[in-house]
């Protein structure tokens, strides 16, 4: 009987040696939840993504604002009856040359 518990025993060990230390065992099973959980934050960012694509895509298929939003922002479109201004910012006065003529010299 004392073989027997001790054998027992000894397989008891072993098993136990695999589930913590081998290469399958927790160590593997913990990565593993934490590739999870990063890929299930991802997935959550990819989804928020798509569902505000999905929106503007919907938008864009039946609304004219949005159309219109898209072609004023992106192709500089103008609407009729409406004047278009382009505000030019000016140069700055170049204090270190000042203009002056040049003559050739004979």
């Amino acid at each position: 009987m004392k073989w027997l518990a001790a054998a027992l025993a000894i397989a008891v060990l072993l098993l136990q040696y695999r589930v913590w230390f081998s290469e399958d065992g927790v160590r593997e099973v913990e990565r593993l939840k934490h590739a999870v959980a990063t890929q299930r934050a991802d997935n959550e960012q990819l989804g928020e993504r798509n569902r505000q694509l999905a929106a503007e895509v919907r938008d864009l298929k039946t609304g004219m604002d949005a159309l219109e939003e898209r072609a004023r922002s992106d192709l500089g479109m103008i609407a009729r009856n409406e004047t278009f201004y382009q505000v030019v910012p000016a140069r700055p006065a170049d204090t270190n040359h000042s203009p002056t003529r040049t003559a050739a010299v004979r």
